[in-house]
């Protein structure tokens, strides 16, 4: 994990970024009126970055353009960081120094972000690890108006957000519902709230209807994990639920998927999961003083003599019949009984993450998550304008009434898929059935993994859903 410190001066030596403008104070870094006359002429070309070597370090200066919205000028600077960092792997720097020459705040906070998601690698199964481990070890912001509070909150988010790369990306064999119990677990026990973990037998005594159809399947035992983080001084009376889809392996079951670019991805079918949990790490640390509860139901979805059909009927934890039209639409079944579940602690929020629905995917591509919310309206947009903050949107889709009509069953209460069209809002409005609190769902089938890097995004598990959730609940 990369370490990002603070000071309060600019080093004399040691490779640095300066973000920066024409009109910035270059004579305080050392720089000649040489240099300075150069970085000016190349800045008003419009040189997307400019390199000053002075012998045993290099002095890049990363034009800054004020005249953008803070959201896009923020993201423009992750970016430029993330193509930075491609240059520092290759020249193999282990320390870089990012100083603010722009006097804007966020923005230096913003450049190592953007360096240290770059910087994430999955190395756990490749052999020659020291070959292709990325060198950069250490970034350090120069900059008086950012705190040691402001850095620790961002190692903190860092940390959280490798931690869910690193559990979506783990291969399906050996992350079983039973091992990502017991990453949970681990994590509450480093960062500081309480987990609670029923498996096969609590599951079955529970009556979580959805989660044993789903189960059925397959030879491993289904978890069903609490998380809470309660301190003293939380401000909210009655606690905000997260929720989190944990399918280890999605096959399809009878309704099987095709193998190329489909099934073969689907280990990250439990990104949601993930999510929480790493947002459950990140909130702890900070020490966030608000009262959540997260519930990450967790199974995987095989292909059995055993394994549920299309055509079922199941009970879900609730009471409601549920026919099942489509054994691979099984991630809205075990959310259904979480979403249930979530009653008993009176919720003034529940916000569930996953990766539910193609066609969230076809809709939207990569760039966004599907959003949909029955809560007040400011809160769904406080959400929203937090997603803009950190470049993790989200695209509203409609949550009205009528999409839920196509769900109705002639031989049970509900069907688990609805008609040809609005596939995420169809099963958006099946989950909104197994609630009775203000509750916004978060389909992000799109962006939580990627077959190539998007910038900081890099390949595999992004994470995504982590720094947005963690900017809501900072904010709240």
């Amino acid at each position: 994990m990369i370490q990002i410190t603070v000071r309060k001066d600019v080093p004399g030596s040691g490779h640095i970024v300066l973000l920066a403008t024409t009109s910035s104070d270059f004579g305080r870094y050392g720089l000649s009126d040489k240099e300075i006359s150069h970085i000016q002429t190349q800045i008003e070309a419009k040189i997307a970055l400019i390199t000053i070597s002075q012998g045993d370090r290099t002095i890049f200066i990363q034009p800054v353009d004020l005249t953008n919205t803070d959201n896009k000028e923020k993201e423009n600077v992750r970016r430029n960081a993330a193509k930075l960092h491609q240059h520092l792997a290759q020249q193999k720097v282990r320390i870089i120094t990012v100083a603010d020459a722009v006097e804007k705040p966020g923005l230096t906070i913003a450049f190592a972000e953007g360096l240290a998601l770059s910087n994430y690698q999955f190395l756990k199964y490749i052999s020659n690890k020291a070959e292709k481990q990325h060198s950069l070890a250490e970034i350090v912001i120069a900059e008086s108006s950012v705190s040691q509070s402001d850095v620790d909150g961002l190692n903190y988010l860092l940390a959280a957000v490798y931690k869910a790369r690193d559990l979506v990306n783990e291969p399906a064999n050996f992350m079983t519902p039973v091992q990502l119990a017991d990453e949970i677990e681990t994590l509450g026990k480093d960062a500081g709230f309480k987990v609670q973990v029923f498996r096969k037998t609590e599951i079955q005594d529970l009556k979580l209807g959805g989660i044993l159809a789903v189960n059925q399947g397959s030879v491993e035992e289904p978890t069903f994990s609490i998380l809470e983080w309660n301190p003293a001084n939380a401000r909210n009376k009655h606690p905000i639920v997260l929720v989190g889809k944990g399918i280890t392996y999605d096959t399809g079951g009878h309704s099987l998927k095709p193998t190329p670019n489909s099934m073969d991805y689907m280990k990250c079918d439990m990104a949601g999961g993930a999510v929480i949990a790493a947002v459950f790490y990140a909130i702890t640390k900070a020490n966030l003083p608000l009262h959540v509860i997260g519930l990450v139901p967790s199974t995987d979805n095989r292909l059995s003599a055993q394994a549920y059909s299309p055509g079922d009927i199941i009970t879900m934890f609730d009471g409601t019949s549920v026919e099942v039209l489509n054994t691979d639409a099984e991630g809205r079944l075990i959310l259904a009984d979480a979403l249930s579940y979530a009653k008993r602690y009176d919720p003034e929020l529940v916000i569930d993450a996953a990766t539910l629905t193609g066609a969230a995917h076809r809709a939207i591509g990569e760039q966004a998550m599907a959003g949909m919310s029955n809560a007040p309206r400011e809160v769904m947009e406080r959400l929203k304008d937090c997603g803009e903050a950190v470049h993790e949107r989200i695209a509203e889709f409609p949550f009205w009434d009528e999409y839920a009509e196509c769900l109705k069953s002639d031989i049970a209460d509900l069907k688990n898929v609805g008609g040809e069209y609005a596939g995420m809002i169809t099963a958006g409005k099946f989950l909104e059935h197994f609630t009775a609190y203000p509750y916004i769902h978060l389909d992000i089938a799109g962006p939580a993994f990627l077959k190539a890097t998007d910038s900081y995004r890099v390949k595999g598990g992004t994470g995504v859903g982590v720094r947005l959730l963690f900017e809501f609940l900072k904010n709240y």
